[in-house]
């Protein structure tokens, strides 16, 4: 099963069956866009729609991440920039990064073609990342990080809190957003 689903995975990249769907991240104080988030679907001609945690994990195991990680960039930037120019302007349109992208020595390059092929503007871009990814390897994270800050892109950590970084070591980072984990937050109107 698991072999027919990685063989199918690398037709869907072939055959254009993913789409990005774009979750919109509101501003509670003025009720406004605040931006939005890529999330890759897959839409198998057989299957239907297979969930993301069907597919992503398999996508790491094999490494096909990587190139469904760059068509999901590019593709966010191709739209964003035609928001833009529809004169739909979003604050940022955040991409996931898996940790095997952010380990590539070619991610700087990847990234910045994305955004000179679109014509976005690299403030526009918003790359966000696992606490947990960042810790493998933190200081070619911090690198990498820094030169893509250098740019303009954005940078962002989620699920912050569910690893061991402390708020300290995390101070090293360039980061414009840090995403609690849900799990502080889940209770947050009846538990004092």
């Amino acid at each position: 099963e698991r072999l027919a689903m990685e063989n199918e995975l690398r037709k869907a990249l072939e055959r254009g069956e993913f789409l990005l769907n774009y979750q919109v991240k509101m501003n509670l104080d003025t009720g406004g866009i605040a931006g939005a988030e890529a999330l890759v679907r897959w839409h198998h001609p057989d299957l239907g729609v297979v969930p993301p945690a069907d597919f992503i994990p398999l996508a790491e195991d094999t490494g096909l991440i990587i190139p469904l990680g760059e068509w999901v960039l590019r593709a966010a930037c191709k739209q964003t920039r035609a928001w833009h120019e529809a004169g739909l302007g979003l604050p940022a349109v955040a991409v996931n990064l898996s940790g095997r992208q952010l380990q590539m020595e070619n991610l700087f390059t990847i990234v910045k073609a994305a955004l000179d092929e679109s014509g976005l503007e690299p403030g526009y871009l918003e790359l966000e990342l696992t606490e947990s990814y960042l810790m493998q390897d933190p200081e070619e994270a911090i690198a990498t990080l820094t030169r893509l800050k250098a740019i303009g892109v954005r940078i962002s950590v989620d699920d912050f809190g569910t690893g061991y970084s402390s708020l300290a070591y995390l101070k090293r980072f360039p980061l414009d957003v840090l995403k609690v984990d849900r799990s502080f937050v889940q209770n947050i109107v009846v538990d004092p």
